[in-house]
């Protein structure tokens, strides 16, 4: 190993040439993001805020944190230990929230939402990090799915989606959850089935060695060593990266189940709305592509989305990253809920790569005709027909209610969008007991 320390690594974007480690290949936070500003390095059995938390296990990772299981030595018990990276911890937007929503909602009205259960300062090499203490919590709605026993094995042709029982129950509390922040002025900015989480089946009176996670590179629960490309020892990095492993096993999902609305990283106070979206590219509202237009009905728009998504297990629209994938949006909205209005139209820069002027459609080929090709027409499916050839287990009458449903809400017009607390008002959400 090399005698003379490494340099400190630079606090921004990486460029390629500045690249430290040997890749790791495992599903993991990006090793070179352990630089000062970045993310803190744990291992497992860390302590945190004087010897109060020790880390058993990874529950995931994502741009800005990395969020650990941890056993609370003062009080017993289980935590969720959600570590900032530096660069952020300053006072975050979503601090600020979350100590909002404990000063003013009523705990019963606040149900479906994760509560901070407490926060401290933690320096480290990279920084000084903010850490967000909360109930631990299980599965995404987006995972769980895949852990329910109808489903294992796996066999082909399996519709993988919830009972119709458990996604109604779904929508309705994280519908709950949204009416909630709304309700204080607070907009999510991220509400899909990746930030909606199961609540765990009593995990306090589970002995920590069912919990803990293996230091086992063979098994794949830890990365190999992290490495340096220059063989010098790296002070900013772990030992090691650990793969999230999320608390499926302990996880209540029958009669009865609860979820709630998490990772308010991307929320905001109605009053303050953010430059830059966290949406994920297919639940972007139309303005949102267009005019880059942020307010809490764009909430709204992706609940929308949820509802078709979770009733039919599949989403309503599946959008790859690419050059055009604006163009493919636009163009998907258009196929699945009709014309843009005019005045969101005139914003799409490149609609003449696909309409007329007279605004008749002639090309879907993705950036428009190449010379000497033909223009690219595919069949236009509407919401109602992608809903209807998912077969979901509705019979035709409440089918007909949910999609009547599904298009008040995907309005193209935020205005006339309806409210988290409107919407809870319908009658096929007042049926739904949760």
């Amino acid at each position: 190993m090399s005698a003379s320390p490494p340099p400190t690594p630079p606090s921004g974007a990486l460029i390629d040439d500045e690249r430290r480690f040997e890749p790791i290949t495992l599903p993991c936070e990006w090793v070179e993001d352990y630089r000062p500003g970045g993310y803190h390095p744990v291992v497992l059995g860390d302590v945190f805020n004087d010897g109060q938390y020790k880390v058993i296990r990874k529950l995931g990772d994502g741009s800005y944190s990395t969020v650990w299981l941890a056993r609370d030595l003062k009080n017993s018990g289980y935590v969720a230990l959600k570590i900032l990276v530096s660069e952020i911890s300053g006072s975050t937007t979503e601090l600020r929230i979350l100590r909002h929503i404990t000063e003013v909602a009523p705990a019963e009205e606040a149900r479906h939402i994760t509560r901070l259960l407490g926060e401290f300062e933690h320096r480290g090499p990279n920084g000084a990090h903010r850490c967000l203490v909360s109930e631990p919590m299980g599965p995404s709605v987006n995972t769980m799915v895949e852990e329910l026993p109808q489903f294992k094995p796996r066999m082909q042709g399996m519709k993988i989606r919830y009972p119709l029982r458990m996604a109604k129950s779904i929508l309705k509390q994280s519908l709950q959850a949204l009416a909630c922040l709304h309700g204080n002025g607070i907009a999510h900015g991220d509400f899909q089935p990746g930030n909606i989480l199961f609540t765990l089946d009593d995990i306090n009176s589970t002995p920590e060695d069912l919990l803990r996670q293996e230091e086992d590179v063979q098994a794949e629960s830890i990365s190999p060593p992290v490495q340096r490309l220059d063989g010098k020892e790296d002070k900013w990095a772990p030992r090691y990266l650990c793969v999230g492993q999320p608390l499926a096993p302990f996880t209540y999902y029958g009669e009865g189940f609860k979820v709630k609305l998490s990772d308010m990283g991307g929320a905001y106070f109605f009053t303050n709305p953010p430059t830059k979206p966290v949406t994920p590219l297919g639940l972007r509202a139309p303005e949102l592509i267009l005019t880059g237009t942020i307010d809490n009905t764009l909430d709204v728009w992706n609940f929308g989305c949820l509802l078709f998504e979770l009733i039919t297990g599949q989403p309503l629209f599946c959008i790859p990253g690419s050059d055009f994938e604006d163009d493919d949006h636009l163009l998907s909205l258009t196929a699945r809920l009709g014309a843009l209005p005019d005045e969101l139209f005139r914003h799409w820069k490149s609609s003449s790569l696909y309409f007329t002027p007279e605004r008749n459609l002639f090309n879907c080929q993705l950036g428009g005709v190449a010379p000497g090709e033909e223009p690219l027409m595919v069949e236009q499916t509407s919401m109602e027909e992608l809903f209807d050839q998912a077969d979901p287990d509705l019979d035709e009458e409440e089918a007909h209610k949910v999609k009547a449903l599904i298009r008040w809400i995907l309005q193209y017009d935020p205005a006339k969008r309806p409210s988290p607390t409107k919407i809870l008002s319908d009658p096929w959400f007042c049926e739904i007991d949760v």
